[in-house]
């Protein structure tokens, strides 16, 4: 019985997921372009902008320990400060990833200065392959290793409108 009621709980909320992402998204006209991304990891927020008109706020999960500014590989934060999208995966194991410009210089000389590795690998990306049918269920908590996570339809979206050389800010 107590496994029916598990399969069927599993059922019921990836029949939400899947309705409620559906029904919540529209896509930007094409064409659109952000020149800004903002993350506010207080309020768990994305916002792309362009020419300081906001475009879309998209909810986000971050990593697992999210106060505070990053500081060596595996503690699980997500830096903040100012970066740029300087590549993107479209082979990624979290759908897709535009991997921002972290570690800085300053980032890795406070490391260096402290005997340990800065951590890189920062990434917005979608939800882990095979688990897209979360939808934004997946903002319920943190569980990323320090990046910011989005779902699969608004990494689409972010991959479309923010170009390599795009700013991003990510404040406290």
């Amino acid at each position: 019985m107590r496994n029916q009621l598990g399969s069927i709980f599993l059922a019921v909320a990836m029949l939400l997921g899947a309705g409620l992402n559906a029904m919540a998204f529209s896509p930007l006209p094409p064409g659109t372009r952000a020149d800004l991304l903002v993350v506010e990891k207080a309020k768990r927020v994305l916002t792309a902008y362009s020419n300081g008109k906001i475009l879309r706020t998209y909810q986000v999960a971050l990593g697992r320990a999210p106060v505070g500014e990053k500081e060596r590989e595996g503690d699980n934060r997500t830096p903040e400060g100012e970066f740029i999208i300087d590549s993107r995966l479209e082979k990624s194991g979290y759908h897709r990833a535009l991997h921002i410009s972290y570690p800085r210089p300053s980032d890795i000389a406070r490391a260096k200065a402290g005997g340990y590795q800065p951590g890189g690998a920062i990434m917005i990306h979608g939800i882990k392959n095979g688990f897209g049918w979360l939808g934004s269920l997946h903002t319920k908590s943190d569980w990323t290793r320090g990046c910011i996570a989005v779902t699969n339809p608004e990494i689409e979206e972010l991959w479309r409108i923010a170009p390599n050389g795009t700013r991003v800010q990510i404040k406290p």
